[in-house]
């Protein structure tokens, strides 16, 4: 916060109400403001800090002549505390007919609630930290900003001291406190309905949304140069993610960085065997499982090459040196696991420039919904974590699928998922040949997995993300070498599909589920 403005009055302080439960900085600020000459006033346990240091503060119980009572829970919530932040200068009268002493700025923050649910602490202790004084002094004072100045980050004390010795606030910058303090009070709102929510067993997607989220410095932009962006991080999520990873090194993370990287990191825990997944605008170029992470590795670049210069690369298992010198070999925008030796630090530290996240162990990944904005509006939906295993599949053709091609179906069934529709992937065990991603006919996807396979589709099988509509998909994939097909089946024209299946000697499943993803 800068000074305030010669040209923009400013209001003096000479009467201040204290009251935090997190005490950082508090005793430095009322000193300053003792020297100065304002009054404290102060609940029981901050005034009881305050005083044993020999600072001048008066209790609220001496202002209001009424006890703190039911264990602390009430305190504040009286007229004469009350009247004193939200009087205005036209309420003289009644402020002088009932003696009450007006506050000129409050300073407070809340209960720790955040704190108690990271201890999975039981309900009644979790209700014990909602706080009901607190909000009701920050929304006071905030409501009352023409007047009064709302403080809740102890980072604005010293500043604000400044402020106050030079003569007072302005009305910018108590606009600037209550805005912070209004947004405060509501993230803490939602905080609690969000984990009474968890803890009363509310069933389904909320009736209503409450999004709150801790903003990061502005990004560079946003998709585009001439958009702003800026990232906000789940407080609340504890399990592995883009959000609460630490970036070890490399520039920073931009706007398609983190879509990238979000992308990449819920394929690659699809699996359990060492697997790599390469992004690149969010969608997969390639990947594969294997017995270690450098043969997985070699398998998903080879998927597509020129795709994957510049790409996001996703693993599921720590990264060692000998790792590290495949990724660095050509450019890449960024590598997210969940550890990275020392080797492997050390050599990726060549490519200063190279994003690097670390999310910890990836043992209770989940994803619990799916937010995306419209035009004024949000669409909230359960995350797709289906899936199914191959052996529950239906098999509708003459042929049934050999063992190898069944590892390669149950592997393409987990990434296209995963492959904005219209979705194909063809798969050869446990490996992505080619991949044909959001395009507006199924036919165009296969034609574009075709093309993409290195050296050719030959032996490979497909997975598609919705049924196929006409038999022109499975007489294309059958030209190209596919020999078999996992599809959600469901089409009017079923049969026709099945037909050209057979035709073709190929064995086809059905899952009875559907991937789209838009």
């Amino acid at each position: 916060m800068t000074s305030s403005p010669d040209n923009i009055e400013r209001r003096q302080v000479s009467r201040v109400l204290i009251s935090v439960s997190d005490k950082t900085k508090i005793i430095d600020l009322a000193k300053k403001l003792n020297k100065m000459g304002v009054e404290i006033v102060s609940t029981g346990g901050t005034s009881q800090v305050i005083s044993d240091q020999g600072i001048n503060v008066v209790s609220v119980d001496t202002v209001t002549n009424f006890p703190e009572m039911m264990s602390g829970r009430v305190k504040t919530l009286h007229p004469l505390i009350f009247g004193g932040i939200l009087a205005r200068d036209e309420d003289s009268k009644e402020v002088e007919e009932h003696n009450i002493g007006i506050f000129d700025m409050v300073i407070c923050n809340l209960y720790p609630f955040r704190e108690a649910i990271s201890k999975n602490l039981d309900l009644a202790s979790i209700i014990e930290q909602i706080d009901i004084g607190g909000p009701s002094l920050l929304r006071a004072a905030a409501k009352n900003h023409s007047r009064v100045a709302v403080v809740t980050d102890a980072d604005d004390y010293d500043w604000i001291a400044d402020e106050i010795k030079l003569g007072g606030l302005n009305l910018l910058q108590r606009q600037d406190l209550a805005l912070k303090a209004f947004r405060h009070t509501a993230e803490y709102d939602s905080t609690i309905q969000f984990e009474l929510g968890s803890r009363f067993g509310e069933e389904g997607l909320p009736s209503s949304l409450h999004v709150t989220g801790l903003g990061s410095p502005p990004l560079r932009y946003g998709e585009n140069p001439h958009q702003s962006a800026i990232f906000y991080s789940d407080l609340l999520s504890t399990t592995p993610s883009v959000s609460n990873a630490e970036q070890i090194q490399g520039k920073q993370l931009s706007y398609n960085n983190l879509l990238d990287f979000d992308a990449a990191l819920a394929m690659v825990t699809e699996f359990e065997e060492p697997t790599i997944v390469v992004v690149k605008h969010n969608n997969p170029c390639g990947a594969a499982s294997a017995d270690n992470l450098v043969e997985a590795y070699n398998s998903a670049i080879n998927t597509d090459p020129m795709s994957s210069f510049g790409g996001i690369i996703a693993l599921n298992r720590e990264v060692n040196g000998e790792l590290s010198k495949k990724i660095i070999s050509s450019f890449k925008e960024g590598v997210i696991a969940p550890s990275f030796n020392s080797e492997a630090r050390e050599v990726l530290s060549q490519k200063e420039n190279l994003r690097v996240l670390e999310t910890g162990p990836l043992d209770n990944y989940e994803r619990s919904f799916s937010l995306r904005s419209l035009d004024q509006g949000w669409l909230m939906q359960e995350s797709d974590e289906a899936t199914i295993d191959i052996s529950d599949c239906k098999v509708v053709t003459e042929r049934h699928p050999t063992k190898e091609e069944l590892d390669g179906l149950q592997f393409g069934w987990r990434i296209v998922k995963h492959v904005k529709s219209n979705a194909i992937v063809f798969t050869r065990q446990k490996c992505t040949v080619g991949i044909g991603a959001g395009q507006m006919s199924r036919i165009d996807s296969v034609k574009i997995a075709t093309f993409k396979s290195i050296p050719n589709a030959q032996g490979t099988v497909m997975s598609s993300d919705a049924f196929f509509p006409f038999r022109d998909g499975l007489d294309e994939a059958a030209k190209a070498g596919v020999t078999a097909v996992i599809q959600p089946g469901g089409s009017l024209r079923d049969q026709e599909v099945i037909d050209a299946a057979n035709e073709n000697g190929m064995a086809m499943v059905f899952t009875g589920m559907r991937h789209f993803k838009h």
